[in-house]
C-alpha cells in the first residue's frame, strides 16, 4: 500500500509565470526546514498539492537543481541537497574571505544613503523576527549581508556573492533553528554595522571573524548531527 506524500503547506499558485512560482515555492519549504535535507520532492505529490500539472514542477525542480537545492538522482527523481560538514566548512572558508573585503571596501565607501539603507534593513530584520516569520527572516539576513557587497562597489565580488547565494540561503535557514529566540539571531548583526560604520579594519575584520566564525561553528555541528540521524531542532 502506498503512503501519500505529506502535504507541507505549499502556497496556492496562479498560471503566469508558473514554473518560477513553483520554484520560489520550493525553495521557501526547503530554506525553511519544511522539505529537510535528502527528502524526495514528488513531482505528482507537489503538483496535486498545488492543483497544477507536473510539467512545471518538472521544470521548477531542474531550475533549483541548478542553483543547487535540488539533486537529480537517475530514474528516482528529485532530492533536497544535503550539505555535508565539510561543504558547510568550504562555503565559510570562501565566504568569510569575500565578506571580510567586502565588509573593509564598503567602509571605505559607505554614504548616508547606504548608511540608512543597511540600518534599515537591521529594523526590517527585528521586525520581522518580532513577527516569527522565518522564511522572510532568512531573506532579510541574506540581503542585510548582500547589501555589504553592494555597498564595496566591485561587481566582480559581488558576483560571487551571488552564486553562493543558494547555499547561503539553506545555510541562514539552519542557522534559525539554532535559535531559540529569532530576536537574538536579528540583533546579532548589530555589531558587524557598527564595525563598518566606525571604519576601524582591525575591528571590521574581527566582527566579521566573530559573526561568520560562530556561524561555520555551529552550523557544522547542526549538519553533522543531522547526517547521524539525531533529531532537528
Amino acid at each position: 500500500m502506498r503512503v501519500k506524500s505529506q502535504l507541507v503547506g505549499l502556497p496556492e499558485v496562479v498560471e503566469s509565470d508558473l514554473v518560477r512560482q513553483v520554484a520560489r515555492s520550493l525553495s521557501a519549504a526547503i530554506v525553511e526546514g519544511r522539505l529537510r535535507p535528502g527528502t524526495k520532492v514528488s513531482e505528482a505529490a507537489v503538483a496535486r498539492e498545488l492543483g497544477i500539472s507536473r510539467a512545471p514542477v518538472r521544470e521548477a525542480a531542474r531550475l533549483l537543481e541548478n542553483q543547487g537545492l535540488l539533486r537529480a538522482s537517475p530514474r528516482r527523481g528529485f532530492f533536497v541537497r544535503e550539505l555535508s560538514a565539510a561543504e558547510v566548512d568550504e562555503l565559510y572558508d570562501l565566504r568569510i574571505c569575500v565578506e571580510r573585503h567586502a565588509a573593509l571596501a564598503a567602509s571605505c565607501r559607505l554614504t548616508q544613503k547606504t548608511r540608512a539603507a543597511l540600518r534599515e534593513q537591521l529594523a526590517l530584520m527585528d521586525a520581522l523576527a518580532r513577527a516569527d516569520d522565518p522564511a522572510a527572516c532568512i531573506e532579510a539576513d541574506y540581503q542585510f549581508h548582500r547589501m555589504i557587497f553592494e555597498a564595496a562597489g566591485n561587481s566582480r565580488l559581488l558576483r560571487v556573492f551571488d552564486g553562493l547565494s543558494s547555499e547561503l540561503r539553506v545555510v541562514i535557514g539552519l542557522i534559525g533553528r539554532l535559535y531559540d529566540d529569532p530576536m537574538k539571531l536579528a540583533r546579532a548583526h548589530v555589531p558587524l554595522l557598527e564595525a563598518i560604520e566606525a571604519g576601524r579594519a582591525d575591528t571590521i575584520l574581527a566582527e566579521v571573524d566573530h559573526h561568520l566564525g560562530v556561524a561555520r561553528r555551529e552550523v557544522g555541528l547542526l549538519v553533522q548531527s543531522l547526517s547521524t540521524g539525531a533529531a532537528l531542532p
